[in-house]
């Protein structure tokens, strides 16, 4: 059954690829030019400047009485982008079933107007009142000189974030679900609001098989199809299904409560021993579950894989040579580590791991295969295959094979890896199991799908990896992020350098007995400033 509610929506639109700012492929593409319409005929000279308060106050009130009266493309026409806006206006009137809409301006600050809107929803002899708050922004036309609406899908309701998604109302594609945690506790987005979008993608894939009936819902329709419609307004209840889950519901509250300390941050927790995900949190204004989806340079966490390749290919060991100059070159770039790290010509991989001293991992590129990490990632750690079934979308992350500077630099986790705190909670479960199991959301005996696998570590390997994340955690970069937490412990810092941002982003992977977590910071600093953190207090609660 497709992701979408059984209603027809009339237009043609074109897809864009959207998701979390700063991820690759999931970036949102704005317009950039103004394609405003109606308005006068013959020559008129082209003002400049932010529009006046006057200018703002028209472009507001002409475009509120068009959107009101249900007129689509005149409404569309007093915005910067005619061509993104008339269909989601034309979906509000007409696939929505959306009527009587009132909407009141606020108090303008600069060009900024905010406003409520009242209106109903009405579909099959039922009527629900709609009520909520959006803001617009008034700019000048880059080629017009107009004052326009500065087009967002957000303006007609905060929760559209996509500009090809439309509003439709009807029978809801898939019934509702009451998802359960692994003691069988109620999971609701009200009380863990990160699980919002994560919610309606088990319900978009295991509505029908969780046995329930479907109401009829007003929801946004994502041009992605393999995003889920989000609901907004419930016109008829349905009948959910009870849908059991692999979280941890304490575990969930804590990684809630972590990530909302920090902006842009995702965390993920699963049981090392048998890949079943804990906790899956995001904080971020988007919605999108970079925990599971995003795909960012890992930094320095991805040392762990590459410590294990190091030592699987027999370059050396915990205890052998791993020397840490100031400065590593290779083909043209060198590379450098944090300021303020002293040179280590004596240091062993157990010191240059716990300091994180990246030119002591630089310094082995040359004796590697440019296939070497790649093999490591994906044949051990069960990487960037495409094959993981987790029950909800997710990224396994990426090791491509490659050589020149992104050879070296993908041993410090930079150039062409990609990770996701998904992929890197998994990497510290296998590293600290020696096994590799792939992470579910869902319990695989729910529908049977077929598992990735891995070949994973020797127990020389393991040992070894270890011992080198607890002396981190003890008492290299990990330390003061990890202070308090008894018991096994082991972690691993990372900051990566992102083109374009003042702050490196914030990565920390840890584990706790049976409990492994990775969490990310988008511009967080060093990865025990932000992400580390968030990462032990998950693990302070464990599963």
């Amino acid at each position: 059954m497709r992701s979408g509610v059984k209603a027809g929506i009339v237009t043609a639109v074109l897809v864009t690829m959207v998701g979390g700012a700063g991820y690759g492929a999931y970036n949102v593409v704005s317009a950039l030019s103004d394609t405003g319409g109606s308005g006068t005929s013959g020559p008129a000279p082209v003002k400049s400047g932010p529009p006046s308060s006057d200018e703002v106050r028209e472009t507001t009130r002409n475009f509120f009485a068009a959107w009101e009266k249900g007129r689509a493309a005149e409404a569309a026409s007093y915005t910067n982008n005619t061509g993104k806006a008339e269909p989601l206006l034309t979906s509000y009137g007409q696939a929505a079933h959306i009527t009587g809409v009132r909407i009141t301006p606020g108090a303008a600050s600069g060009a900024t107007v905010p406003f409520t809107v009242k209106a109903t929803v009405s579909f099959g002899g039922r009527s629900k009142p709609l009520d909520y708050s959006s803001r617009l922004t008034v700019v000048r036309g880059l080629t017009t000189g107009r004052a326009l609406v500065d087009w967002q899908p957000s303006v007609v309701h905060p929760q559209l974030t996509g500009m090809d998604d439309l509003l439709v109302t009807g029978e809801a594609a898939a019934p509702p679900v009451e998802a359960v945690d692994r003691d069988g506790a109620v999971l609701t987005k009200e009380k863990y609001p990160s699980l919002g979008p994560i919610l309606d993608e088990l319900r978009a894939k295991y509505g029908d098989r969780a046995g329930g009936t479907p109401g009829v819902e007003l929801s946004i329709h994502h041009a992605d199809a393999g995003t889920a419609d989000t609901t907004l307004l419930t016109l008829a209840e349905g009948r959910a299904g009870k849908l059991a889950t692999t979280l941890s519901a304490r575990a969930q509250a804590a990684a809630e409560t972590a990530v909302r300390n920090y902006a842009e941050s995702s965390v993920v927790a699963v049981k090392a021993s048998t890949g079943e995900v804990l906790a899956v949190a995001n904080h971020r204004g988007d919605g999108f579950n970079a925990a599971f989806l995003g795909k960012l340079a890992p930094g320095s966490t991805m040392k762990i894989v590459t410590a294990a390749t190091l030592i699987d290919n027999g370059l050396t060991t915990a205890n052998g040579p791993a020397p840490c100059p100031d400065d590593a070159l290779w083909e043209g770039q060198t590379f450098h580590n944090l300021k303020g790290m002293k040179a280590q010509p004596e240091a062993t991989l157990a010191d240059s791991f716990a300091r994180s001293c990246n030119t002591a991992f630089i310094k082995y590129v040359k004796q590697l295969k440019n296939e070497s990490l790649n093999q490591e990632a994906t044949e051990r750690f069960g990487l960037g295959r495409d094959d993981w079934q987790t029950g909800i979308p997710s990224f396994d992350g990426s090791v491509p094979a490659v050589e020149g500077p992104d050879k070296a630099a993908g041993l410090i986790g930079q150039g062409q890896v990609q990770m996701s705190p998904l992929n890197m909670a998994s990497v510290t479960a296998t590293a600290m199991t020696g096994s590799f199991h792939q992470p579910v959301l869902v319990p695989q005996s729910l529908d049977d799908r077929e598992l990735a696998h891995a070949r994973g570590l020797s127990p020389d390997t393991v040992r070894q990896l270890r011992a080198m994340m607890n002396r981190t955690a003890t008492s290299g970069t990990a330390a003061r992020a990890m202070a308090g937490l008894s018991g096994r412990i082991g972690a691993k810092t990372g900051s990566a350098e992102v083109d374009g941002q003042a702050r490196s982003n914030s990565w920390f992977t840890g584990y706790r007995g049976d409990v492994a977590a990775a969490a990310m910071t988008q511009e967080g600093g060093h990865g025990g400033d932000a992400a580390g953190p968030i990462v032990a207090s998950v693990l302070r609660v464990g599963g």
